[in-house]
């Protein structure tokens, strides 16, 4: 991984098992004949906003701040990352193999993994030892080969690397978010809030997304309902609509990595450094937890190699405004 993303609870890369990327440059994936790309998508009107945070909690090796005032123009976003169902669709349509596919196996978290196939396990990383080397997870066999999605058709796809995002993206005639997008979108019009909400994680004590509840990593209590991902409409959605932005998956961005980019770089419309190691993603998952990584904190944010992929990063499109 970039080593300017320090690995967290949420993270496992390829390169941590000694893998490069096999992934071709170039994806070549025929867009749906028709497809309107923003049909059933929120409309966002650009503006500027207050981007980043100085916020104490926050992780000021990861380029969370300073906040910085940043203008975007109009586009469009999904309300929800994309599901399992649509997904399939993609792959019905296509026969895409996803990179966790090519390479045979997946980051799986250890809780989630049957005794059968744990008997199996011949790899878990080392720096976050509850991330298992699962060979044949992938979208749809989420924990492994005895493992399915059928239960799981409204919930994020999942084990889907930066590679795979994009190709889905081509073939539906969109794209993915810049991260200046995404934080902007996913602050739903709040400035300078920790959550999409507001300040209070739990206001009046009601959950209002899918985090770790419990002692990481051995105990989940699931007091917000959920162990693993969460139906995509789950909680209330942000002020522009949009829903889970905080916990349930990783979503990855546009943008290559970087921890200082911003300070150098355009205020308008920024879209990260020509070039990197690792890819960003935002909005935290299942697995963030205020011990160890409340990265679901709106302005937190994390990178990954583009071909890596794990049980909780997926992702939501974009679509320019003409």
């Amino acid at each position: 991984m970039d080593q300017s993303a320090k690995p967290s609870c949420c993270s496992a890369s390829r390169s941590a098992a000694g893998v490069t990327d096999n992934a071709p440059a170039e994806i070549i994936i025929p867009a749906a004949a028709g497809k309107k790309s923003t049909e059933g998508m929120i409309y966002i009107p650009g503006g500027q906003f207050l981007m980043g945070t100085d916020d104490q909690e926050g992780f000021p090796q990861d380029g969370e701040g300073p906040v910085r005032p940043v203008t975007i123009d109009s586009f469009y976003i999904d309300p929800c990352t994309v599901t399992n169902e649509e997904f399939k669709r993609f792959i019905d349509a296509t026969g895409y193999k996803t990179d966790a596919q090519k390479f045979g196996w997946s980051f799986v978290f250890h809780l989630f993994v049957s005794p059968e196939t744990a008997e199996q396990v011949k790899f878990k990383v080392q720096q976050t030892p509850w991330w298992w080397n699962v060979e044949g997870a992938d979208w749809n066999h989420p924990e492994g080969p005895d493992s399915h999605i059928e239960d799981r058709m409204d919930h994020p796809v999942t084990h889907v690397s930066w590679n795979d995002a994009m190709a889905y993206c081509q073939w539906a005639g969109k794209r993915l978010p810049t991260e200046a997008e995404w934080e902007y979108a996913a602050r739903g019009g709040l400035e300078q809030k920790r959550y999409p909400w507001g300040d209070i994680l739990k206001p009046d004590g009601k959950h209002m997304c899918n985090i770790w509840q419990g002692k990481f990593p051995d105990k989940n209590n699931q007091s917000d309902g959920y162990a693993g991902t969460a139906p995509v409409r789950s909680f209330e959605p942000n002020g522009y609509g949009l829903y889970n932005v905080s916990g349930n998956v990783w979503e990855w961005c546009s943008d290559w990595f970087s921890r200082d980019y911003h300070l150098r770089s355009t205020a308008i419309n920024p879209k990260g450094p020509s070039a990197g190691q690792s890819r960003s993603m935002r909005g935290g998952s299942y697995l963030c937890h205020k011990s160890y990584c409340n990265r679901y904190r709106v302005a937190a944010r994390t990178a990954n190699t583009p071909d890596s992929s794990t049980g909780n990063m997926g992702f939501r499109c974009v679509a320019d405004a003409e």
